[in-house]
């Protein structure tokens, strides 16, 4: 148990970094599949969906009364507090689902606490601005009559530096975006980093992630996976010139990253056919010929690439979506985000309850268990 909290800990850790992890109370009685109630957080995404969020934010060390940089790090501060309210809700989700489908009462979700969260309430929270530093918190299960072992953790990290490998990544994917919108005759004038800024090695930086990964008892029901993240970089570098005397500049760069896959072990072609139209639909509600960040067809097929398995020369399920160096503005800011995470229980939850309850044998069992690993 302990090495799987361990483990657990520093998939989340690596995610961040790497931009970096229904109900059926009877068989008589209707699916019903349950969405996140936002009451406790919609004002402030319709506060912030309209805050100049943008990737751009300029800071004099004179004390200027008025900064975006600010803006930013609101973005920043009410998406922890919302991936802390969302995971609480999963859980929620899936302990109801063991009691509902599973009659079980006795497996619930650990609840192990580190760093700033070592102590108090499931409602803690932390701002990007404080002092408290990193933490997380990470929920795991085991031995569930529907999931067998899972987990759905929450990560914070808070004022770190950037290493001299990590920040020549970002620039590479920089470039890349300058490259792919040279190339295309897209209208998205999006940019992840401003115009100018160079991400380089000490660059202080914060970033928060949910992920999840769900294998279930059933091998009739696939293995679900998934997570969301944000990255904010502030960088006081640029290529342009400017003298020697003038005020010390810092700009923020924000993005957003995440999505969502299945790897089942016995192939039901409606299930896979079902998940991938909520993504889909998904997706093209936030999509407008203005905007290219945000497309099915190109995050599907970066979820088949990222997920690709050379050594089995194979794809290790049958997909989902994958997104990366998503700009935080107006445009794909946090409803976006929010729609990623309510997408992906209502996304699941439908197969769970429709093969729970399949049969299947000793020889399908291992199978799922060679697949999976354990």
């Amino acid at each position: 148990m302990v090495f799987f909290f361990a483990v657990m800990k520093l998939c989340n850790i690596v995610i961040v970094f790497f931009f970096a992890a229904t109900l059926m109370v009877s068989q008589q009685q209707q699916l019903i599949v349950t969405g996140f109630t936002v009451s406790s957080i919609a004002g402030r995404l319709s506060t912030l969906s309209s805050v100049a969020a943008t990737a751009t934010a300029e800071k004099s060390n004179n004390n200027d009364d008025t900064n975006d940089d600010d803006d930013i790090h609101d973005v920043f501060d009410t998406f922890v507090n919302f991936l802390q309210e969302r995971q609480q809700d999963i859980i929620q989700e899936i302990e109801t689902i063991e009691y509902e489908l599973g009659n079980n009462t006795d497996h619930t979700f650990s609840n192990d606490r580190w760093g700033i969260f070592d102590t108090g309430t499931d409602t803690d929270t932390a701002g990007s601005n404080g002092s408290n530093g990193s933490g997380g918190i990470t929920r795991v299960i085991q031995n569930g009559t529907i999931v067998e072992k899972g987990a759905c953790s929450f990560t914070l990290l808070k004022g770190g530096k950037l290493t001299k490998q990590r920040a020549a990544a970002i620039r590479g994917r920089q470039q890349q975006q300058q490259d792919t919108a040279t190339s295309t005759t897209t209208t998205d004038t999006s940019s992840t980093i401003p115009d100018g800024v160079i991400i380089q090695e000490g660059d202080t930086y914060y970033a928060a992630a949910l992920s999840m990964v769900l294998h279930t008892r059933s091998p009739m029901i696939p293995t679900f996976r998934s997570d969301v993240r944000i990255f904010v970089v502030e960088s006081s570098s640029s290529s342009s010139s400017s003298s020697s005397s003038s005020p010390t500049q810092t700009t923020t760069a924000a993005w957003f990253g995440g999505g969502s896959d299945l790897t089942p072990y016995y192939l039901f072609d409606d299930d896979i056919t079902n998940f991938h139209q909520q993504l889909k639909d998904m997706c093209e509600k936030h999509n407008n010929d203005n905007n290219n960040m945000i497309h099915y067809p190109t995050m599907k097929q970066a979820c088949d690439d990222y997920f690709y398995l050379p050594a089995r020369d194979e794809h290790r399920g049958t997909g989902g979506i994958f997104f990366d160096d998503v700009p935080v503005n107006a445009k794909t800011s946090l409803e976006f985000m929010h729609d990623v995470t309510t997408t992906w229980m209502r996304s699941w939850l439908p197969i769970v309850a429709k093969r729970y309850a399949t049969p299947y044998n000793d020889t399908q069992k291992r199978w799922q268990l060679l697949r999976r690993k354990y």
